[in-house]
């Protein structure tokens, strides 16, 4: 056969061919091996063990040319067809596992740097509160070079200021138990906030001397579990400091001309209104329509009080994620936006903010007449805080409900009753949507709706009031870490004192019919939120 007619075989010919040249050469093996002299049969059955590895060997060779042939003979027949770049797919695999990896460090990353934004960053706001206000000053007192009395760690734990624990080295930590700490000198609470100790607090120091004081957002919306004793331990963050007196902190301040001046008041108007507040409470509106007192609070077309302070509670920060509307009125919007507000306009932080609804000189003259809604378009450079928002907002969704123990914290069987209830007959999930505990999407009511005076919903744009997340209220019904005096209070501004008093108002509201057992069998359920899996 000539090498034309060897390339015109077929494959089939060809694996055919091989097969009996291979075949041929096992059978030429064999017959020589039969050929030896029996009596050397022990070198006969070495000979038998290598011929077997042998024909593994050949069959092992058989099935590889097979394969080269129909490789060979596919590209032959096919010179056509286009193969892919190899491996892509696991190229594509292995982008998506490192993109997972990036996601994965950059959740890590905005979830510290978020932390470490909510507890001490102040955003500049120290231009103000010590700058201006020269509120350090009546810290230090007349004794360490400032002004009054000063402020001790025992007043100051009474006007609700917290210590952090972690902050303390371990032998101050020693003394404190051993009460060898004096508590009654300002001079105890300089070197607390030298510590970083005091939450939400930040002082500025020139060596010993403290020269400026600055607030986080850990000032309002984070508390201590007194692991200590009362008032020291452990953070919480996102939890509302129902003990801080927000309104008494800021009146001690030397100089109040920069809110007297914004308002067009005296200063000692200014002072009589931030004491009106109380613990637990702050008034975010005040800046922007000068309203500082409710003169008719109504509830189920009862009056319940005049000239009520129109300062509202301090909302948590914890259990934000999965719903719109994060303030008591709407619409401000989102954690989101309200970190942004509150940095710049109730903080004084430096930054930008821009919100045209503040223009609105009917609604908000203050803000319309002092441009709040546009603030000053500052470089990037001079920007505190704009560059901190996501880490920040990140940080927030991220701080879950604090969960409630049975037995501890709630009735389980009451609570197991009340759970039918919520759902049923109460129709309280008609809008506390579980396991949000309130409406996804748009959970904004009016007044009317909900049986109560419009003052607060009037002083936000749209005129409503949000439907509560419940998720955690255990904490305030129970006054978990707090002064029992403080707790409680329920609706923006406090007005129901307990659970009790709410689910009888929407047992009014409603015209409900619940028995006095179902309307306390519906208080532990509430208690029992949220739910755990």
């Amino acid at each position: 056969m000539n090498k034309q007619t060897e390339r015109s075989d077929s494959p089939i010919r060809q694996i055919t061919r091989r097969s009996r040249l291979i075949k041929s050469g096992v059978a030429l093996v064999r017959t020589r091996l039969i050929s030896f002299p029996f009596e050397q049969a022990q070198a006969h059955q070495a000979v038998r063990r290598r011929t077997r590895k042998l024909c593994a060997v050949i069959a092992l060779l058989v099935v590889l040319a097979v394969g080269l042939v129909l490789a060979n003979t596919s590209g032959a027949q096919a010179p056509g067809h286009a193969q892919g770049p190899p491996a892509q797919s696991h190229v594509k695999r292995e982008k998506l596992r490192n993109f997972d990896a990036q996601i994965l460090a950059n959740a890590n990353e905005l979830l510290e740097d978020g932390r470490n934004t909510f507890r001490f960053d102040t955003f500049g706001d120290a231009a103000f509160w010590g700058g201006a206000l020269q509120l350090h000053q009546a810290i230090k007192g007349a004794s360490l070079g400032g002004v009054g009395p000063g402020i001790s760690p025992s007043t100051a734990l009474s006007l609700g200021l917290k210590i952090d624990i972690d902050a303390l080295p371990q032998p101050l930590i020693n003394k404190v138990r051993q009460g060898k700490v004096n508590l009654d000198d300002p001079a105890t609470t300089v070197a607390l906030l030298k510590l970083d100790a005091v939450v939400g607090l930040k002082g500025f120091f020139q060596g010993d001397n403290l020269n400026s004081i600055g607030i986080t957002c850990a000032f309002c919306h984070s508390t201590v579990d007194n692991s200590l004793t009362f008032g020291i331990g452990h953070r919480l963050d996102g939890w509302a400091n129902r003990d801080l007196d927000v309104g008494k902190i800021v009146a001690a301040a030397p100089n109040l001309s920069p809110f007297a001046n914004l308002l067009g008041v005296s200063e000692a108007t200014v002072r009589a209104v931030l004491n009106s507040w109380g613990p637990g409470k702050f008034d975010a509106e005040l800046i922007l329509d000068g309203k500082a007192f409710n003169p008719q609070q109504v509830t189920d077309g009862v009056v319940t009080g005049t000239n009520v302070p129109g300062a509202t509670l301090l909302p948590n920060a914890f259990g934000l994620a999965g719903f719109n509307e994060h303030t008591w009125t709407g619409s401000w919007g989102t954690v989101s936006y309200w970190n942004a507000f509150v940095a710049n306009l109730e903080m004084h932080g430096i930054g930008r903010f821009f919100d045209p609804r503040l223009n609105n000189a009917a609604k908000f003259p203050i803000a319309a007449a002092n441009g709040f809604g546009d603030l000053p378009h500052i470089p990037p450079e001079q920007d505190r805080i704009t560059k901190k928002l996501p880490e920040l907002h990140f940080y927030q969704l991220a701080i879950p409900a604090p969960a409630p123990q049975p037995g501890a914290d709630f009735n389980a069987a009451a609570a197991a009753r009340g759970d039918e209830l919520f759902s049923g007959k109460a129709k309280c999930n008609d809008c506390h949507v579980e396991p949000l505990w309130t409406e996804p999407g748009w959970n904004l009511h009016p007044p009317a709706e909900i049986g109560i005076d419009s003052f607060q919903a009037d002083r936000a744009p749209d005129g409503v009031y949000k439907t509560m997340n419940l998720a955690g209220i255990f904490v305030r019904e129970n006054g978990v870490f707090m002064n029992p005096a403080n707790k409680g209070r329920y609706y923006h501004d406090g007005r129901f004192a307990t659970l009790l008093d709410v689910v009888n108002h929407y047992n009014t509201r409603f015209s409900l019919g619940l028995t006095a057992q179902e309307k306390l069998d519906v208080v532990e359920y509430l208690k029992s939120l949220p739910e755990r899996e």
